[in-house]
């Protein structure tokens, strides 16, 4: 890929010493054009893609000065919480009496009792208290809940 052939004659003095007038040898020079490239162009494709990756319920999340959270190798199961009051399983609405079955259903097949719980921030506390008791009476005990980054940090450094 990178290798090319370079006519000898430019060293008449040695090739012909040994009696090769006009041989080849190969070039040391590798050639980054095409990797540039093929880097370029995956660049392009993660710009593009990586967005697309949030879950996709549109909530406005209440902002917090917590840190982030670890992520671990098995796909998090988020649980969102609308303004409206709905709630949706990843990207999937599903009515409220049925979350602790599907959720019981989904503990069974997952090795992690980790879930994130997304809430809108216009909606009750009350009302994410008994999303979150439901929650847990599926068998999920480890709740993670999400939030933005950039709020009050109440007098700690490094916040607002």
């Amino acid at each position: 890929m990178g290798a090319g052939v370079i006519k000898g004659g430019g060293r008449g003095g040695r090739n012909r010493r040994r009696g090769r007038r006009g041989s080849s040898q190969m070039m040391s020079e590798i050639n980054v054009t095409p990797f540039v490239d093929v880097m370029l162009v995956l660049l392009v494709i993660f710009m593009v893609a990586s967005p697309l990756q949030v879950v996709g319920v549109p909530l406005e999340l209440p902002k917090t000065a917590a840190q982030a959270v670890a992520t671990e190798q098995e796909e998090p199961l988020t649980i969102s919480v609308q303004a409206d009051g709905t709630i949706s399983i990843q990207n999937e609405p599903i009515v409220e009496g049925e979350l602790i079955g599907k959720l019981m259903a989904v503990s069974a097949e997952r090795t992690s009792d980790k879930l994130f719980l997304r809430a809108d921030g216009t909606i009750p506390y009350e009302r994410v208290v008994q999303v979150m008791g439901a929650l847990n009476s599926a068998g999920f005990g480890n709740i993670v809940l999400v939030t933005d980054a950039g709020g009050p940090s109440f007098g700690a450094q490094g916040g607002n």
